[in-house]
């Protein structure tokens, strides 16, 4: 993805930092809204994570700092759960008069729940997903612990979040504990996904089977097993990412992709685009399909996607399972699952010109009632498999320069 520096004002004419980030290859279908956590930052990692995810699928996501956080202007002590939702309306209607209106609401923990109070002021919005999201604003105020008397009695009180020292203002426990939304949530129409960890010590799952409860359908829930509240593991980032993207391209009007699509300014038909601030990580596209390409951290790239070699044998392993299922239907072999696993090194072998020999080893497993002869003979056919046969002869590789 590629990303760019943005700045808008709140109702409040105050200036909010932004980022956009957007497909590297294409216009986006499709905009996107991620509200962070209490106290966080539109420099979350977990929150770059998400956003390659969503722009790897056509996707421009919009992530700011709300008033009084980051870089945006603002008194935190001066701001409120009221002042957040506001907020998210100011983005979108940024997004509506600079680019598109967005279709689509992201929001970790408090910001989850601020997109499902802004939701319904915002009629563009088709999907709204929220991680680790409190279905009870008031739920923040634990944090505060015994500093909330003083906030009572002052107005205001230095509290460490997150090992942080933050002011907290009385009109941001008030909005807070009147921020109840048990009606937004049952009325919004827009479908939602609900992703939350069991292990998350912030906010209990059972915040996720609240919201759950009280919304209509359609709503989804996922379970983000062994994740922690920030999704600090980049794994679990990632994997949150991908679902979210996943589920709301069912959400977003196939026209609006085909015709984004359609705008590839390519004569290939597969894609690979890397820019330099990106490390290593390649956007790749083929037609309509996105996926990631990367290489692990140690070799000095960020581990988002498979590395070219694992898309080779990704490609091997493909076509074998393909071509044995094509096979078995053909002659109606009692075959009800094929897996295959590719190893790939490097031989050392003086007769080559480079001194090694690529080795793929292909590993196969064949599900079903078949007989001895049967598996033979698939195994026969595995290696008649297109992309085998092109690994096994000389091939050739035209390369044009283009501007």
């Amino acid at each position: 993805m590629k990303t760019r520096l943005l700045t808008f004002e709140n109702t409040e004419s105050q200036t909010l930092q932004a980022r956009l980030a957007t497909p590297d290859k294409q216009q986006p279908h499709s905009y996107a809204i991620f509200a962070h956590c209490f106290t966080c930052g539109k420099d979350l990692s977990a929150i770059r994570y998400i956003s390659q995810a969503l722009t790897a699928q056509g996707f421009a996501v919009l992530s700011f700092d709300f008033a009084g956080l980051g870089l945006s202007d603002g008194d935190f002590s001066e701001t409120s759960f009221t002042s957040n939702i506001s907020d998210l309306t100011s983005a979108a209607a940024y997004l509506s008069n600079h680019f598109a209106a967005p279709k689509l609401l992201v929001g970790h923990s408090l910001g989850g729940a601020a997109v499902l109070a802004a939701a319904s002021e915002i009629p563009s919005v088709k999907a709204v997903a929220t991680i680790g999201a409190p279905a009870d604003p008031a739920h923040v105020t634990a944090l505060f612990g015994s500093a909330i008397d003083e906030i009572e009695k002052k107005g205001k009180a230095d509290v460490l979040l997150a090992n942080r020292p933050f002011t907290i203002g009385k009109p941001l426990l008030d909005s807070l504990r009147e921020g109840t939304q048990a009606d937004k949530i049952h009325n919004l129409r827009a479908a939602k996904l609900i992703l939350h960890s069991p292990q998350d010590e912030t906010v209990s799952i059972n915040s996720a089977a609240a919201i759950f409860d009280l919304a209509v359908h359609p709503k989804s829930f996922i379970t983000l097993d062994g994740a922690n509240h920030l999704l600090t593991k980049k794994e679990d980032a990632i994997y949150t990412g991908d679902v979210i993207a996943s589920w709301a391209m069912r959400y977003i009007d196939s026209q609006d992709v085909s015709a984004t699509a359609s705008s590839l300014n390519t004569s290939s038909s597969v894609v690979a685009q890397l820019r330099s601030g990106d490390k290593y990580t390649t956007a790749i596209q083929a037609r309509q399909h996105r996926i990631v390409a990367d290489e692990p951290e140690t070799l000095g790239g960020n581990d988002t996607g498979m590395t070219p070699y694992e898309l080779i044998s990704a490609g091997l392993s493909a076509c074998t399972v393909i071509t044995l299922q094509m096979y078995a239907n053909k002659k109606s072999l009692p075959l009800d699952e094929v897996k295959v696993s590719i190893e790939h090194s490097k031989i050392k072998n003086a007769e080559m010109p480079s001194g090694f020999e690529d080795t793929f080893t292909r590993h196969i497993v064949l599900r079903g009632d078949l007989t001895a002869a049967q598996e033979n003979k698939l195994l026969e056919i595995a290696d008649k498999c297109p992309v085998h046969k092109t690994l096994h002869q000389p091939s050739q590789i035209v390369t044009i320069l283009e501007k």
